[in-house]
């Protein structure tokens, strides 16, 4: 190992251990290491996968023990890859991937270390479904601790908002039940303020009805007709139902099958949609958007939704380097889509490809104090993202990334805290706002006095 472990505590917490401790030298520790982001490359003394909460509880004492630092992995998608950590232990949730579904009661039990696509393929064939995100290979506990947003937000809300409760592990080792009923505090906090408060375990959803066919997919256009066609869309969605999510992209067209050859590697603009009412309303509701200018590309069409789930996948895949800069807007207005239209056409890689989130509807109608998460009346998120398969090129890409991000500065409004990157405590403050800011460390003084989970968006307990 790369620091001296405690024998004797390493001795007792492999006794009693269910899953697999995989130290430096056993052949599968770079598999276990490596996390989403291939730009993060860090050496934990020890990575605990753990079978159980049991597990949890073990290696949670067994950090507070030795004094090693603890990254909590669930999906490994962190941006800033704080699931994994240099000289620590990593408590690995990876094997934790039960989803049970009681289609009468519509409820899901989910262990902390399944994907969404997990959650997706369980909840389906009732045409069900949980909030989620937009990339299958998502960890569920990341994702809603965050808050959640995702192609049904607008009409069910975030993931957090159809969570019913939780269950806990403290810094303690102690297990806590937080729900509106129990530990309600725990609970707000859980809700937006990401892993600061202990390990969950297992979160319990409250399920929605979607699909099993939806109107999804995108249209795109070339970037010369992007002016336009964000203007157009501005206008489009003015009044859009809540059964209408949509997702602007930019980015060089990707060699993918049904991408026509002439369009690979220039720049497009395209409006991806999610309509989750009836496929005959949803058809008319698209109808504009499709008929707009002069789409280079169609593939808005009704599908299953859990096709349309895992549309992003290929963009988005395990091991390329990625960096992320994000912020909140309250509207695309003609500065913001000109600074857009601008930075779009410097992007270099073929690889990068941001999103421009439309918010609103459910999301927005939740109280801002009912949960941590702030950012509920933000019109637009911006989740300006660099791409690139190795080291090259990618630092060109991140100074692009915060340029882009620099020019929207006038217009930041709020930032979604699942899209930060290690950008420092006063930004999370920012984020957070005083009220909620301070809640939240007197709820981390209460649940991890020590700070022992602090390789996340941290709120240091003061």
């Amino acid at each position: 190992m790369t620091v001296a472990v405690d024998a004797a505590a390493l001795d007792e917490l492999e006794s009693g251990f269910a899953g697999r401790l995989v130290r430096p030298t056993d052949d599968s520790f770079d598999e276990h290491r490596k996390v989403w982001n291939g730009s993060i490359d860090r050496h934990p003394a020890l990575i605990a996968r753990c079978a159980g909460a049991d597990d949890i509880v073990a290696a949670t004492r067994f950090a507070r023990r030795t004094g090693l630092p603890v990254a909590v992995r669930g999906g490994g998608h962190s941006f800033p890859g704080l699931s994994v950590c240099d000289d620590g232990i990593v408590i690995d949730l990876s094997l934790m991937k039960g989803v049970t579904v009681d289609p009468e009661a519509r409820t899901a039990r989910v262990q902390a270390g399944a994907l969404l696509g997990d959650l997706d393929r369980a909840t389906q064939p009732y045409g069900l479904a949980a909030p989620s995100g937009i990339v299958t290979h998502t960890g569920v506990a990341g994702l809603t601790l965050g808050g959640g947003i995702g192609w049904v937000m607008r009409k069910h809300g975030l993931s957090i908002d159809q969570l019913s409760s939780v269950q806990l592990i403290t810094a303690a080792g102690e297990r806590v039940v937080a729900s509106e009923a129990e530990n309600a505090e725990l609970f707000w906090g859980v809700r937006g303020g990401g892993g600061n408060f202990g390990i969950v375990t297992a979160f319990d959803f409250n399920l929605c009805d979607v699909g099993p066919t939806v109107v999804a997919g995108p249209i795109f256009w070339p970037i010369e007709q992007s002016p336009q066609v964000l203007r157009f869309y501005r206008d489009w969605i003015a009044d859009a139902p809540d059964e209408l999510m949509t997702i602007v992209m930019h980015r060089k067209a990707p060699p993918l099958p049904f991408v026509p050859p002439e369009l690979h590697g220039k720049l497009i603009v395209g409006v991806v949609c999610c309509y989750t009412g009836p496929v005959e309303v949803g058809e008319r509701v698209v109808r504009p958007i499709k008929s707009f200018g002069s789409p280079v590309l169609d593939q808005c069409v009704p599908k299953p939704f859990i096709e349309h789930q895992a549309m992003f996948d290929p963009s988005f895949p395990p091991g390329r380097w990625y960096y992320f800069r994000s912020c909140d807007v309250a509207e695309l207005s003609d500065e913001v889509i000109d600074i857009t239209v601008e930075h779009t056409r410097r992007i270099q890689s073929p690889l990068t490809s941001f999103p421009i989130w439309q918010m609103g509807g459910a999301v927005a109608r939740v109280g801002e104090g009912e949960t941590a998460f702030n950012g509920r009346s933000a019109g637009h998120t911006f989740n300006i993202n660099a791409a690139t398969a190795t080291a090259e090129g990618f630092d060109a890409e991140r100074e692009w990334v915060r340029g882009f991000w620099t020019a929207l500065k006038p217009f930041h409004t709020s930032v979604y805290m699942n899209f930060l990157m290690d950008e420092g405590e006063e930004r999370i403050r920012e984020a957070y706002g005083p009220e909620k800011y301070e809640r939240l460390t007197s709820l981390k003084r209460t649940y991890d006095p020590g700070n022992l989970f602090r390789l996340n968006q941290n709120i240091p307990p003061g």
